[in-house]
């Protein structure tokens, strides 16, 4: 009979544990909370360039965290990310990711190289990892090599794109976040597994943090005056944030965990996983992140109609947030939530119309319209809401 390891033995260990609980552990909340401040970053490089094309490099960086941290989230659904070395390995991950973050407000000026070489370390770490997680199952083995090399490009493509001009770096990243995002689709899905408990858990929570941002951005931009009009702006912001949360864990979540609880094991809940949650979580939290954009000008600008570029942060911010909602029904239940798609439609064309109006009237209307959605499908669907948020047979 082998004797049991030892707490030293343990620690000592760099071959990665298989993942037995489904639960999401203290270390990855811990390690999470480096993307709150990156997600604070694309915030705030939003802010300090308040334009379309602010606007677009904001999305670029949030896609380039959202890669990474997906990637993590995959990590963690196979192995014990609290078991030996793999503990010391997260916490390496956590200071690159650090670097990461605070380079973001310059991602694209005078912090491109740092970011690029500290997301290369980020990045890097994370195919180590999956190759020790790897041995003895070479299906996953083949899918980590066709990662490692398209992580590699894309890597490249960034730290290349650190040299170029404006418009011509841009275009750079583009290619990188396409080749990154689109090598799953390509290659397959066949070698990866997951905890579909845990999985959709992590997503869960990363769409908490997003949220976290909404209600930071009214802090930072409140620091000021308590006048009426800034309560008055608050109270409405968390009136949003909570429409939003509402939207998504009221239902949304628990349909779309217990499709991929009962999909079946292998590719079919690994192309569901990347589907509903690697790609279509992106566009919600960025919705979520434009509208923390929205919410911080709404306070800096209470008595004055805001611009486009900021009425869309807000409106369109929602819009997009709503839109994911809808592509994930339709890839889950192959079924098209109407309400939800013409509200998204209704908010962006009335992006040209925020010049008319003061921005706190802009933020009442949105209040106004989710919360009637809310409404109109908590009176329609009430019975099946009820079965299944209490784990009843539909």
């Amino acid at each position: 009979m082998t004797p049991p390891r030892s707490n030293g033995d343990r620690l000592g260990r760099i071959q990665p544990e298989p993942r037995q609980e489904e639960s999401v552990k203290p270390l990855e909340l811990f390690f999470d909370l480096v993307f709150v401040l990156g997600f604070t970053q694309c915030t705030a490089l939003m802010a300090a360039q308040p334009t379309w094309p602010g606007i677009g490099r904001g999305m670029l960086a949030l896609a380039v965290l959202w890669w990474a941290w997906v990637g993590y989230a995959w990590l963690t659904s196979v192995i014990d990310p609290e078991e030996g070395a793999i503990r010391l390995a997260m916490f390496a991950a956590m200071a690159g990711l650090l670097i990461v973050a605070l380079c973001v407000p310059e991602a694209f000026g005078d912090r491109a190289v740092p970011f690029a070489v500290a997301y290369a370390v980020v990045r890097g770490g994370h195919i180590l990892l999956y190759v020790l997680a790897s041995r003895g199952d070479p299906a996953m083995r083949h899918s980590v090599a066709g990662l490692a090399l398209s992580s590699a490009i894309a890597v490249s493509l960034l730290f290349g794109a650190a040299f170029l001009d404006s418009g011509w770096q841009e275009a750079l990243w583009v290619v990188a976040i396409v080749l990154d995002f689109g090598e799953p689709a390509v290659m397959g899905m066949d070698g990866w597994t997951l905890v579909p408990a845990h999985f959709a858990e992590r997503h869960n929570l990363v769409i908490i943090l997003a949220l976290g941002e909404s209600i930071v951005a009214l802090g930072v931009a409140s620091q000021s005056d308590l006048t009426a009009g800034v309560i008055v702006t608050a109270v409405l912001g968390i009136g949003l944030a909570a429409a939003l949360w509402w939207t998504y864990f009221d239902v949304v979540a628990l349909v779309t965990e217990r499709r991929l609880t009962q999909a079946a094991e292998g590719r079919e809940r690994n192309t569901l996983a990347r589907d509903s949650y690697t790609y279509l979580h992106y566009p919600m939290v960025a919705g979520i992140i434009l509208v923390a954009l929205g919410l911080e000008r709404t306070l800096a600008h209470l008595d004055e109609s805001l611009d486009h570029v900021a009425g869309f942060a807000l409106l369109g911010g929602t819009a997009i947030y709503l839109l994911g909602h809808v592509a994930m029904r339709l890839r889950n239940a192959r079924t098209l939530n109407v309400q939800r798609l013409v509200l998204a439609v209704v908010l962006l064309a009335l992006v040209p119309a925020v010049t008319a109006v003061d921005a706190i009237v802009t933020l009442a209307v949105v209040n106004v319209a989710l919360w009637v959605m809310i409404a109109y499908e908590t009176s329609r669907y009430d019975d099946r809401r009820y079965r299944l948020r209490h784990g009843l047979e539909p």
